[in-house]
């Protein structure tokens, strides 16, 4: 819990600056130069490496209870402690959902001591939850999914009158919902026309075109300039999904905007290399999308950049594009593709330590003891040595099922060290000791 990282060179959205950082008693006790480690202290020396805050990944799905034969939460989080993710916001469609007070205390219970990085919990709404939206949140949830397209779990999406609801309590209480934004309809409508000329993997980009994103993003936006609140469009994919949350921010809604790792670096042309494997929701798209993701990424048009980790056993990923599953794992890789694309010149490395700790942990009332490096907050640091260069490579990925695009990809920017709360949990991406993590809940 005692660790000094010296002369490393500090990434914050403000500045990139070379500084010490002292973490004490699992706390960050200073930023500077010239610290001076107590007697048994773990010094790291870091000079010529970038220092970030630990991750903060608001959008996984670590499938327990009740998936636990696509991954496990034990995986899912050694996963993320190799890559750099220090704190994951647990997506609330499992078996059964966590859609109550109940619900949010057997699942903290079942992950506690099992987890190697910090954890918050979501809540799911649908119909028969939006009356228990309070009890949930007095029970510690850092706020709320809602569905509006298919999804893993099949939980329906509301009724419009719910929707205003949900935003309405938002405003009153002060929580982000993360809407998942596909308009059902228009999804199984497309899905239906295009299911029949074939199983081609790319077909799944039509299936579920842009139009339904844009569609369900204007929905959202327009029952919250009625009702306010806040809401956090995830895995947006597409430049019209951007366009209708940018009009909405101009207009002064409060809404939020993440994309995903894999919407940047991969296209639509890669149906035919890795068909059902990059099969996600909503489809990886055009490389047009992906150009004008990382133009939104680099404007401040996009908010987070979360992994939506998603992961399944191999059958369920074989076959043909309409009976495979939706999903893949990403975790481990999520910080590693993003300092890729920085180093290489895409992204101002600054927009890391905004997009992936500051943001997220504000969203959802976790900084300042999340997402910062400055006194008073977690001592939670990853290292990266921004000079070396690897491949990933099956064996050294944590899930359950490594069924990964990535692997053989070759990547700059090495995790040499992850730390939480003054503890090197993982080091060159090899996890190391007994879990340290525990439940965090909303900083009030």
């Amino acid at each position: 819990m005692n660790v000094l990282v010296r002369g490393g060179l500090v990434a914050t959205p403000e500045y990139v600056y070379q500084a010490d950082v002292l973490v004490e008693n699992g706390v960050i006790k200073e930023v500077g130069r010239g610290l001076n480690a107590p007697p048994g202290f773990e010094v790291i020396e870091a000079g010529g490496m970038l220092v970030l805050p630990g991750v903060v990944d608001e959008h996984v799905h670590m499938r327990e209870p009740g998936l636990t034969y696509k991954d496990d939460f034990e995986h899912g989080t050694k996963a993320a402690a190799a890559g750099g993710v220090t704190t994951v916001v647990e997506m609330p469609n499992t078996l059964p959902p966590v859609d109550s007070a109940e619900r949010v205390a057997e699942k903290a219970r079942l992950l506690q001591g099992r987890a190697y990085v910090d954890f918050a919990l979501y809540g799911v709404l649908h119909d028969g939850s939006v009356g228990r939206i309070r009890e949930m949140l007095d029970a510690g949830v850092v706020g709320f999914k809602v569905f509006l397209g298919p999804t893993t779990g099949n939980i329906p999406p509301p009724r419009l009158g719910s929707l205003v609801e949900v935003m309405e309590s938002s405003e009153k209480y002060g929580f982000t919902v993360a809407f998942h934004a596909e308009t059902h309809e228009l999804v199984e409508y497309f899905t239906a026309r295009y299911r029949a000329q074939g199983s081609k993997p790319s077909l799944h980009d039509l299936a579920r075109p842009p139009l339904a994103e844009a569609h369900a993003i204007r929905t959202i936006g327009s029952i919250q300039e009625h009702a306010g609140g806040r809401s956090l469009i995830v895995h947006v994919s597409s430049k019209q999904a951007l366009e209708a949350v940018e009009e909405f921010k101009r207009r002064g809604v409060s809404m939020y905007a993440e994309t995903c790792p894999h919407y940047l670096v991969l296209s639509a042309d890669d149906y035919e290399k890795y068909g059902p494997l990059i099969k996600v929701n909503p489809p990886i798209r055009g490389r047009d999308h992906a150009e004008a993701l990382l133009r939104g990424v680099n404007s401040g048009l996009i908010d987070t950049i979360g992994s939506d980790h998603a992961p399944h056993a191999p059958e369920e990923k074989s076959g043909d594009i309409w009976s495979a599953a939706s999903g893949m794992p990403g975790v481990q890789t999520l910080l590693p593709l993003v300092l890729d694309l920085a180093l290489r010149g895409f992204i101002d490395v600054r927009r890391i330590p905004l997009l992936m700790a500051r943001n997220p942990a504000k969203l959802f009332k976790l900084w300042p003891w999340k997402g910062e490096i400055a006194p008073g907050s977690s001592g939670d640091l990853v290292v990266v040595d921004p000079r070396d260069e690897y491949v990933v490579r099956e064996e050294d990925l944590y899930y359950k099922h490594k069924l990964s695009p990535y692997i053989g990809w070759r990547l700059k920017g090495r995790v040499k060290y992850t730390i939480l709360k003054g503890v090197v949990v993982a080091r060159d991406g090899v996890v190391e000791g007994k879990p340290v993590g525990s439940w965090v809940k909303p900083v009030r």
